[in-house]
């Protein structure tokens, strides 16, 4: 991306960022300056130890869940539970999630929004550990297939989102990483259902399920 395009990107979240917040708050436009709490994650999302979990990640989450707010009961709190939910990333870490949904508990009611809203956007953030939310949770159906969507993705780009996985964990032996990466596909596979909103049923299913099931055989087949 130049570096017009990369400008272009970070002014659109920070506009994507600014109208989730007010129409989050309680004082709507009243409040504290959006635009610090934008800088600081957009910042975040283009970290260096960053591969797949990028601002590009971040934005394809939030275009998805653009698709799906009809399913939510409050769409504004997904979309910045989206901001959060790898606002802390580090690869070699297993807290990223706890991480970023404390910062999401610290930062978000100092941006004006209420103490439940908080809370719930924090919860969000923590169930993407599992991307198993209960039956009648519409806010975490949508940001759980919002995030899990790029598994349907057409041939192409999900083999550069398999790589940029891999890229990620550079620093894990190849013999190592394949046996940790067919645990998390096997995960997957063995769900139930992998989306729970009707749209994400209807057109993600059945694609994701036969990616995961091809990158499996490839990894199984070794080096």
């Amino acid at each position: 991306m130049t570096a017009t395009g990369a400008d272009s990107a970070s002014a659109d979240l920070r506009d994507r960022w600014t109208r989730a917040l007010v129409a989050a708050r309680p004082t709507g436009p009243d409040g504290p300056d959006p635009l610090p709490y934008a800088d600081n994650l957009v910042a975040r999302w283009a970290e260096p130890q960053r591969r797949y979990h990028t601002s590009a990640h971040l934005i394809a989450v939030l275009d998805h869940i653009d698709t799906l707010a009809a399913y939510a009961a409050e769409p504004d709190l997904v979309r910045l539970a989206a901001w959060f939910h790898d606002a802390v990333y580090l690869p070699d870490r297993s807290e990223n999630e706890e991480r970023s949904a404390r910062l999401a508990e610290r930062a978000l009611p100092e941006a004006g929004l209420s103490e439940p809203a908080t809370a719930e956007v924090a919860r969000l953030v923590r169930l993407t550990v599992t991307h198993a939310p209960a039956g009648s949770d519409t806010n975490g159906a949508v940001l759980c297939d919002a995030d899990l969507a790029v598994l349907a993705s057409a041939a192409g780009p999900y083999a550069a989102y398999a790589a940029a996985v891999r890229e990620e964990y550079g620093f894990v032996p190849d013999d190592a990483f394949r046996t940790g990466r067919a645990a998390v596909l096997r995960q997957l596979l063995g769900l139930p259902r992998l989306f729970h909103t009707p749209h994400g049923a209807r057109e993600w299913e059945a694609a994701a399920r036969r990616n995961l099931t091809a990158e499996l055989e490839l990894l199984s087949a070794g080096p």
